[in-house]
């Protein structure tokens, strides 16, 4: 049996979303439908209405969410109704040979990419057709039905709007300094960007053991907010700072690790300067679609430099979820402070509004 529900949907125009009623059908096979707590308003939205990133459309946005299971589809197991769940927005098929080796992220079978579930369809229309969940999973909607292998079961008092924050921005992140770059303690680490996804590598490197832990970005206020996650040290980047001179005298020639978590070609060109010789670089942020970027290869051939690309966290979501609720409820990860605005779906074009002034930590929409 269909039934409505209220959504955030991009036509592929302009740079606001139309909230409006799509139609959400009963899940099928293998599927599960979840009426949505909380989504959060993540950058990787923001690149797909801006126009920088292109999908089918009309799209329900929204990646970044978690919810309560509503019906299950024949043959799902992991799941029942009434569990409260987090989406994962990069499904993995369990087949592929990424997923036999533990690398969810690394899925060759997900149609996800497609904004498509495992049959090359959806469950969202419209009197117009067929409407895409973005991502598989199109959390901006009072429902969503996505695939089993999307749906990760936590505990029932994980509250949503922390719930929904694990599903992209803090999994990316924390996952980036656990999964990735596996820092050691004692490591000196740096990261560009304090948005949520950089204060949430800071909070990652907090949990490694780092030492000393630099934060680096334009905004004081994103700043001050990183140094009460866990910063040791802040530069306010912008004209006349010399960025890896400060980074360079804080850690005695250069960090140990260096996590670019803007996606801007201007600032993942200055990576390596940041770091020591021998030192890791982590590219976290995502830039427009067809972005290059300038390296001095000689120079990070010979300092022995890497750079490393981060996707999700090189998280494996039925782990890594449960884990870090785990770490949330007991008191080791403060994510209630990392949201700064509990909004309506209605306000959603204001958070993106926020978003492109940087003057937001993080926002997140709170379904009734």
């Amino acid at each position: 049996m269909a039934r409505t529900a209220m959504a955030a949907v991009h036509d592929g125009r302009g740079t606001t979303l139309d909230i409006r009623e799509v139609w959400v059908a009963d899940p099928g096979p293998g599927e599960v439908l979840v009426r949505m707590g909380a989504s959060g308003v993540c950058g990787s939205d923001r690149h797909v209405i801006d126009g920088e990133w292109h999908l089918p459309t009309p799209t329900v946005l929204g990646h970044e969410g978690a919810g309560t299971v509503e019906a299950v589809g024949p043959g799902v197991t992991d799941v029942a109704p009434g569990d409260s769940v987090i989406l994962s927005w990069y499904y993995p098929c369990r087949r592929c040979r990424a997923c036999a080796a533990g690398k969810a992220w690394a899925c060759t079978g997900t149609r996800s990419g497609e904004c498509l579930l495992p049959d090359g369809t959806t469950r969202l229309s419209d009197e117009r057709g067929v409407v895409y969940p973005y991502l598989a999973v199109g959390t901006m909607s009072e429902y969503a039905v996505v695939p089993e292998s999307a749906a990760v079961r936590v505990p029932s008092e994980l509250p949503m709007d922390v719930a929904s924050l694990i599903g992209c921005s803090i999994t990316t992140g924390v996952g980036a300094v656990t999964n990735n770059a596996r820092v050691p303690a004692g490591a000196s680490a740096v990261v560009v960007g304090c948005g949520g996804v950089g204060l949430a590598v800071v909070m990652g490197l907090v949990l490694a053991g780092a030492h000393p832990i630099i934060a680096v970005d334009t905004s004081e206020e994103k700043l001050a907010a990183a140094r009460s996650f866990g910063a040791t040290h802040t530069v306010q980047a912008g004209p006349g700072t010399d960025v890896a001179a400060a980074v360079a005298d804080l850690t005695g020639g250069g960090a140990d690790y260096a996590f670019e978590v803007i996606g801007r070609v201007e600032t993942i060109e200055t990576l390596p300067s940041l770091l020591a010789t021998a030192g890791v670089g982590v590219l976290v942020g995502l830039p427009p679609e067809g972005a290059r970027a300038g390296i001095d290869v000689l120079e990070l051939a010979e300092a022995g430099k890497t750079l490393i690309g981060s996707n999700y966290g090189g998280a494996v979501p039925g782990l890594d979820f449960p884990r870090l609720a785990g770490l949330y409820l007991a008191g080791r990860l403060p994510l209630d402070s990392l949201i700064s605005h509990r909004i309506r779906l209605e306000e959603v074009n204001e958070a993106f509004a926020a978003m492109r002034a940087g003057t937001r930590t993080r926002s997140v929409i709170v379904f009734d």
